[in-house]
């Protein structure tokens, strides 16, 4: 009998240990300034400038992403980790604001979980859902990329009775 609550006891406590082990933490990121716009890995940030905007130069769009929302309002989206700048003109090309921004990685509610130094990424709030980021081992990254393709593939066929054409009523 007390074998048995001894192993149920390790069978309760073994896990609580192991999590911390499995979680890894961020790698460090790049030093953020107070002037910086951070903005997290695929999600996107307000910026509003003092006048409109003419044309916006990105020092490296495959970090981020810009688009001008309304004449002085700019959304720019994280696309991948790194530190690029923004620089936005007015109409004469006059430097209306040189942006600094890093895009870094929203560790809120992610579990890292490595085995043999291969890491697989989990959205947990509160459950957990297997979730992608640059870095995660390559034939998980494809798995889960490869069904979020066929769910959104099966709930755009599934608005119009399945046909892949959806046409409006005459």
């Amino acid at each position: 009998m007390l074998r048995k609550a001894r192993m149920s006891v390790m069978r309760a406590v073994v896990p609580l240990v192991a999590l911390p082990i499995m979680i890894l933490s961020g790698q460090a990121g790049p030093a953020v300034a107070a002037e910086d716009l951070v903005v997290r890995y695929d999600q996107s940030q307000l910026l509003r400038l003092p006048r409109a905007v003419s044309e916006i130069i990105v020092g490296n769009p495959s970090i981020a992403d810009v688009t001008v929302q309304s004449g002085n309002m700019l959304v720019i989206t994280g696309k991948t980790f790194g530190i690029t700048n923004i620089i936005a003109l007015d109409g004469d090309k006059n430097v209306i604001q040189d942006q600094r921004v890093v895009v870094e990685r929203d560790e809120r509610g992610i579990v890292n979980i490595s085995r043999a130094g291969l890491r697989k990424s989990f959205s947990c709030n509160p459950n957990c859902a297997p979730t992608i980021t640059i870095g995660d081992e390559p034939g998980y990254f494809n798995q889960v990329v490869q069904s979020s393709s066929s769910k959104t593939k099966f709930s755009e066929s599934g608005s119009d009775g399945g046909s892949g054409n959806a046409q409006a009523n005459q």
